[in-house]
């Protein structure tokens, strides 16, 4: 293998300033004659050598593009190509290892641009997501935004409308409430600024293409909310971030809800009901039922306790405990028996055993099942239909318009079935 004696130097900077690098980097950028720049800040690079140094150089102009490849694979002594922050994080690294061998390749990273934003910011960095918009689609930013991150930092493109994208991928995801928004312009240089956004009104005209946006989550407030009255929205509800499946979805919640034909007055139990958003939901239309929740995941209480203070209502009893073990107990035999009925989060022999203890259950009351599992289906309706229950089955599939730079494309929510079950005799 032929030894490799021409080396690329490629240096990330954060400043504009010659004197802003380590002195080790100073003397390599006086000592090497060819020179390759962003186009973007051209100038204010080659100004150092105009002003300052006054030698013989080569300067460059790269688009990040093939023929910056063919450039430098066209030089027979060493070069420098000058990146900002750190160029293997996002950066012009990763393309130079796709065309050279690494023993070509050295690099002096600086301060990346987000690290310098959260520093301003005073706001601890180590969780923060970070994604990339630059040069590509907002695939991975709708992902990092349907987790809801306290932090998330996104770099830019001021190609392709990326602050209006942001803002309308939001929206898109109810979240325009959810966080507060940082538009950090270049970050380092002399030209540093640093507003929060109102996404709420006209994004600015005027903003340096050397920009990131930075979104924070916003303390939770929820006294002064002015919530409707039905079809709340996913955010209100406190749940814990790495169990979605807590909470039943808006879209797939309203139709729950409408099926159960809430009475005025009545009892509803809401079996396995996560963070308690569908019976919570049901005693805000309908604040004279008595609501019975039941769940047997460690927290679900706290979760249901504190989500119902947000919505402002008051449930009967809220049971942390196994189906099973309420059903074997009896200790629901002291309740009320219930009007209306959801059935969710057990497993199919669980579900049987509440539609048998549900067979007591008043002409006119119904049960609403939602089911993932299909192959559960068939034995549920059997078992409604046995206990003299009239049934119809659903299939709730929605979508979402998301923006993405070049328009809008539709997002497929999970389908969920709803077997609904009303009492005839």
């Amino acid at each position: 293998m032929t030894d490799i004696n021409r080396k690329i130097h490629v240096l990330g900077i954060n400043s504009f300033k010659l004197e802003d690098l380590p002195l080790r980097l100073q003397n390599l950028f006086i000592e090497t004659v060819n020179i390759a720049v962003p186009n973007s800040y051209f100038e204010e690079i080659k100004s150092w050598n105009d002003k300052t140094l006054k030698r013989k150089k080569s300067f460059f102009a790269s688009h990040s593009n093939n023929e910056l490849i063919d450039w430098l694979k066209s030089q027979k002594n060493d070069v420098i190509l000058i990146s900002r922050g750190d160029p293997l994080w996002f950066g012009i690294g990763r393309i130079l290892l796709e065309n050279f061998s690494k023993d070509e390749l050295s690099f002096y990273p600086s301060n990346t641009c987000i690290q310098l934003a959260f520093s301003k910011l005073k706001i601890p960095w180590q969780e923060s997501i970070n994604v990339s918009i630059h040069g590509r689609d907002s695939t991975k930013l709708i992902e990092a935004l349907k987790t809801k991150p306290s932090n998330l930092a996104i770099i830019t493109d001021s190609k392709n409308d990326s602050l209006e994208i942001i803002k309308k991928n939001l929206s898109e995801l109810n979240l325009i409430d959810f966080y507060d928004f940082w538009l950090c312009e270049e970050i380092g240089f002399k030209n540093e600024k640093i507003s929060k956004l109102n996404l709420k009104e006209t994004l600015p005209s005027h903003v340096s293409s050397l920009n990131i946006a930075v979104l924070t989550k916003k303390k939770e407030n929820y006294l002064d909310n002015n919530l409707p009255l039905f079809g709340i929205s996913d955010n209100i509800f406190k749940t814990f971030e790495d169990r979605p499946n807590l909470l039943t979805k808006r879209e797939v919640r309203i139709q729950i809800l409408a099926d159960l034909e809430l009475p005025k007055n009545g009892v509803i139990w809401d079996i396995g009901a996560g963070c308690g958003s569908i019976g919570l939901e049901a005693l805000k239309i309908r604040p004279n039922l008595d609501l019975f929740c039941i769940d047997k995941r460690v927290g679900s209480k706290a979760l249901i306790m504190e989500n119902s203070k947000r919505l402002g209502v008051e449930p009967k009893l809220i049971f942390e405990e196994d189906v099973n073990n309420i059903i074997n107990s009896k200790i629901l035999s002291f309740s009320k028996k219930p009007n209306r009925l959801v059935i969710g989060g057990c497993d199919k022999k669980t579900k049987l055993q509440i539609i048998n203890l549900a067979q007591d259950m008043s002409i006119g009351d119904i049960i609403v099942i939602p089911i993932i599992d299909i192959q559960t289906i068939d034995a549920l309706k059997e078992r409604l239909e046995d206990k003299s229950f009239q049934t119809k089955l659903n299939l709730i599939q929605t979508y979402k318009s998301l923006s993405i730079a070049e328009g809008t494309r539709l997002e497929p929510n999970n389908p969920v079935f709803l077997l609904t079950g009303k009492k005839v005799n």
